[in-house]
């Protein structure tokens, strides 16, 4: 059997989302770095990550979603390469792994499951994973009613960033509150930009995102505000390394305004990357300072 459709359905490109706001979460902190939290943190966000992957891609074949999608990747379940019901196996292996690693990283951090801290942050993790499995799968998705772009916001941004901030110093400040809040923004902008990519064929098929309410050109401005609006955050956080990748963005901005539908999707990994290259630019200052 072989391994290269489950690797395809990872979508490898979108995994450095949700690893960005782990590493910026630890950058912020003025502790020195405890490794083990925060190789632990960012395993089971990778994992949360791919169990929206998954669920993703699995809700939009039920729905017939992805059967006219010719403009993007053919994924597994749409080329056949898997059955739904192994589908369903490897999503739920992604949840008991994410149930361990968060588990693990819960116990290494606070030394105990049975204290206040650890019940917020397994409820938390419970919240989170039921949003990502919800994100497309079932009747109620939230991601077919324009939700989408606040699941991704408050829990691969804020939650991200927050979590990881907390499991390093246990405690928050306001200067990781607004940095989280810059980082969620480009963050949501991949969203945003498969959104608008995808915008024809959800429409027919009632996905009823954001970027389609908005209409191609909002969308398209909603676009520009969600990369360039956190440029004018960074500075009061005091993140001034991730202003080495604002060209990248403004590359983005200017490509955007000249492409449509497939072409679109050559900047995704530009996005992903270059989110994680703002992150892990303020971690190393904080390693070498």
């Amino acid at each position: 059997m072989s391994i290269k459709p489950y690797i395809t359905s990872l979508r490898l490109r979108t995994l450095p989302l949700s690893v960005a706001g782990v590493v910026l979460g630890a950058a912020l902190s003025e502790l020195p770095l405890h490794w083990d939290v925060f190789l632990l943190t960012v395993v089971t966000t990778l994992c949360l990550q791919i169990i929206t992957n998954l669920s993703n891609e699995l809700g939009d074949a039920q729905k017939g979603t992805d059967q006219t999608q010719g403009n993007r990747q053919q994924y597994s379940l749409q080329s056949g390469a898997i059955t739904i019901q192994q589908m369903q196996i490897y999503i739920v292996v992604f949840v008991v792994l994410s149930m361990i690693f968060g588990t693990l990283l819960i116990y290494t951090t606070f030394g105990t499951l049975c204290c206040r801290q650890s019940g917020v942050f397994l409820a938390l993790g419970a919240l989170a994973i039921a949003a990502a499995i919800k994100y497309t799968l079932g009747h109620h998705a939230y991601g077919y009613h324009g939700l989408g772009d606040l699941g991704v916001f408050l829990f691969f941004g804020l939650l991200g960033v927050l979590g990881s901030f907390y499991m390093q110093c246990q405690t928050l400040t306001w200067r990781a509150l607004f940095a989280a809040v810059a980082i969620a923004l480009p963050i949501v902008a991949v969203l945003n930009l498969n959104n608008i990519r995808d915008m024809e064929g959800d429409i027919c098929h009632g996905k009823h995102t954001l970027a389609s309410k908005l209409g191609m050109r909002g969308a398209k401005i909603y676009q520009t505000l969600l990369v360039l609006v956190p440029f004018l955050v960074f500075p009061f956080v005091r993140c001034y390394a991730t202003f080495i990748f604002l060209p990248f963005f403004v590359w983005h901005v200017v490509y955007l305004w000249h492409h449509t539908g497939a072409e679109l999707d050559r900047h995704m990994k530009l996005l992903s990357l270059s989110i994680l290259g703002m992150a892990i630019a303020q971690l190393i200052i904080k390693l070498i300072a």
